[in-house]
């Protein structure tokens, strides 16, 4: 993949322009991560039981947080192209769609997750310790309320994102991550309410981060906003438009996160340890891949105003550059992590056995992302910007089932390799995606697709 010369002049984004669009993106990734971070390291203090059951929770959460940030980026896509194209107003009509269709779709979700919790706790973990339970059922009930919140929050940073403004993101970010660690630390420490006190500045957070979204969003000196009257009425054509990248994005992220939670009950079978030592590695490793995440949102916003403007020339330069980027990063990263692990393992107050699964699995983690991460995750939001979702879709789906989940059981059940087995798995699964992707883009079908 060479990154083709174009003349600086017209470029449609300089490299000030990226610099303004990333930043603020890596700082709301930080954050967001952090949030999920704090819930975790306060409630360790209450015991390994309470972090098994926060993480287990969260996993449903991330699965509903992952649906619509996926139709948020059916959004953003449809609202990147009318600007490209120089259609304000049109991008402004997808805003609105986007924004009424997220509200509503939430709202039967929430229902849904409340209508089937027995079904969630009791058939899709499998078999967990009942004090494991119990937390995991506190912690379900109440955040379960932030569901249509967050989804608006999502849908709300999708549409600043696609008109280049990140930074309203991040400073809403930025107030979320504050009442959040504020609530834990009166909450849990303060008057001693354990996952409850966790969960409750969780909602409180995302409700208030919500309500800011929505509030920016109708101000009509915004390049693309609300309409002035709360439109109630679904759109067809637009709605169309914004899932075809929305609900094949929303498949993908949906079967990928349904495919962590049935590993997820193969890791609850091998016991608390393994549980907790998991769940702490997928919080140290989300802040490894983190700027990737950060950048791949910025790739898709510049991807699809190419796309829009119809310089597909530009979208190979900015994939490639900011491809490059990613590695970049990923890289200082890894080295920063490899060189804090014993710190960061000391505050989680881990078990030795706990602690010593959790080093191996980061260390593995540190290694495969740095090679494999990029090509599996940065390239298919190039594809997806320029309509090309089905076979992203397909891709990660069959990758999913064929080498996450069943090598999972292979390695940690079959060959007894247990926790570590389901990370190696999950390896295999980046490797084939990407290799799959590079032949995709490579072939560049997907310029036709986005005629």
């Amino acid at each position: 993949m060479k990154k083709r010369n174009i003349p600086e002049t017209e470029l449609l984004f300089s490299n000030q322009q990226l610099k303004k669009l990333i930043f603020p993106l890596v700082i709301e990734q930080l954050l967001t991560v952090m949030v999920g971070m704090a819930d975790s390291l306060m409630v360790a203090s209450v015991g390994e039981a309470a972090v098994s059951g926060v993480s287990l929770v969260d996993t449903v959460m991330v699965l509903l947080i992952n649906i619509f940030a996926a139709l948020a980026t059916g959004g953003a896509v449809a609202a990147g192209h009318y600007i490209g194209q120089k259609n304000e107003e049109k991008a402004s009509k997808a805003a609105d769609q986007l924004v009424l269709f997220i509200l509503v779709s939430s709202l039967v979700i929430m229902g849904c997750v409340y209508l089937c919790q027995n079904l969630i706790l009791g058939k899709v973990f499998g078999k967990i310790e009942p004090d494991v339970m119990a937390n995991a059922r506190t912690y379900l009930l109440i955040v379960s309320a932030s569901i249509p919140f967050i989804a608006l929050y999502n849908g709300g940073a999708a549409i600043f994102r696609a008109t280049g403004n990140s930074k309203i993101a991040m400073i809403t970010s930025l107030i979320m991550n504050a009442i959040n660690i504020t609530g834990n630390g009166i909450l849990i420490y303060g008057l001693k309410m354990g996952v409850a006190g966790a969960a409750i500045p969780t909602l409180v957070s995302r409700m208030i981060a919500a309500l800011i979204m929505i509030l920016l969003l109708r101000r009509q000196n915004q390049p693309v906003h609300m309409s002035k009257k709360i439109q109630w009425h679904f759109d067809g054509p637009l709605i169309r438009k914004i899932l075809h990248v929305g609900v094949p994005n929303g498949l993908e992220n949906g079967m990928f996160q349904l495919g962590k939670i049935l590993v997820l009950s193969l890791v609850s079978t091998f016991g608390t340890a393994s549980i907790a030592a998991n769940a702490v590695s997928n919080t140290i490793a989300m802040f490894q891949i983190l700027p990737g995440m950060a950048i791949n949102f910025a790739i898709l916003t510049v991807a699809a105003q190419c796309v829009g403007a119809k310089r597909y020339d530009q979208v190979r330069y900015y994939t490639v550059k900011l491809l490059k980027l990613v590695y970049t990063c990923m890289i200082g990263v890894s080295i920063a992590l490899y060189c804090l692990l014993p710190m960061i393992l000391k505050v989680y107050n881990l078990s030795d056995v706990t602690s010593e699964m959790t080093r191996q699995i980061i260390i593995y983690h540190d290694l495969c992302a740095i090679l494999i991460w990029p090509l599996s995750f940065s390239i298919p939001n190039t594809l997806r910007a320029a309509n090309d979702v089905k076979a992203t879709m397909w891709i990660a789906i069959a990758s999913m089932w064929i080498f996450r989940i069943a090598f999972s059981y292979v390695l940690g059940e079959w060959l007894h390799m247990g926790v570590f087995g389901i990370w190696v798995a999950m390896t295999i699964d980046w490797a084939f995606r990407a290799l799959c992707y590079v032949i995709r883009y490579r072939r560049g079908k997907w310029e036709q697709m986005a005629v």
